[in-house]
């Protein structure tokens, strides 16, 4: 007798395998975890297989699950291309996007402006982040599309969208320091590109340095810059006004140059496909 699978349950396979974790797959999914297990436990009903097996506090697959793993992404490859021909694609359907907060004034309206205008009935998630969050999430698939910074030269890591200079820049009115001084700082949390990229410099010319405020939000760190905490080094993309800057005239040493990256996940669904086309449009625009 033919079995027809349950196209919620092999999404809720798939989505759980990609985050690692049938948890946060409830939590994306917006059901709760014992909806999340009659769901698998109705894929080995319908199979007649053992498709996970527990490790440690979460569950894996099995040899018949991995098997079973790559079917179900056909399927639901094949079920949301035909939905969204015919327009049909559920109100719940949606994309996720990722990109640091440098990019929240310009490049993410933008996007989302136009995506709504291909694509009005698909829900957009955006998540701001850090380097290695968005790449992380991207890499497990919780992200469609995401953009991020990397250093010069970082040919693995997705595609290049634009390489930027890394500048230092402090309030209009911050004075130089005096010889022997050191250099207060405002800076993201650790860990961060910038941050690292920032210190590793000073110190191979052997400057003193000093932390006056650190931060995980970029509008903290401009507000603490514009209130004349410190100097911060960042790309030039954005920067509010009464901030300047003052690399030559602190004779501070050159940072070096950043490269903005597009990271993409595998197995984009139609809709995603056209949010990363018009994310890299809007990118090449705006940056």
């Amino acid at each position: 007798m033919n079995t027809a699978l349950d196209m919620d349950a092999l999404r809720t396979m798939v989505v759980g395998t990609d985050m690692k974790s049938f948890a946060r797959a409830a939590s994306q999914l917006g059901r709760s975890q014992s909806a999340i297990s009659m769901q698998l436990k109705k894929l080995e009903q319908q199979t007649g297989q053992t498709l996970f097996r527990r490790s440690g506090r979460g569950l894996v697959l099995t040899e018949a699950g991995e098997s079973l793993l790559a079917y179900a992404r056909r399927i639901i490859a094949l079920n949301d291309e035909a939905t969204a021909s015919l327009g049909t694609m559920a109100a719940s359907a949606a994309v996720r996007i990722g990109l640091p907060q440098d990019f929240f004034d310009d490049v993410m309206p933008e996007t989302i402006t136009r995506f709504a205008l291909l694509r009005p009935n698909v829900h957009v998630e955006v998540a701001a982040g850090r380097n290695y969050a968005l790449e992380e999430e991207v890499r497990t698939g919780r992200l469609d599309v995401a953009l991020a910074f990397f250093p010069a030269g970082s040919d693995t890591h997705g595609t290049l969208i634009a390489s930027q200079q890394i500048l230092w820049f402090a309030n209009e009115r911050l004075t130089k320091p005096l010889n022997g001084d050191s250099l207060a700082l405002v800076l993201n949390d650790h860990p961060c590109l910038f941050r690292q990229t920032a210190l590793q410099t000073l110190e191979s010319k052997g400057l003193r340095w000093r932390l006056s405020l650190t931060t995980p939000s970029l509008p903290g760190i401009w507000a603490a810059v514009r209130s004349g905490h410190g100097l911060s080094p960042r790309t030039a993309h954005a920067v509010p006004a009464g901030i300047r800057d003052i690399g030559k005239e602190f004779d501070l040493p050159e940072l070096p140059r950043i490269e903005l990256r597009m990271l993409t996940a595998s197995n984009l669904s139609p809709a995603a496909v056209d949010l990363q086309k018009i994310l890299s449009e809007v990118s090449a625009e705006k940056v």
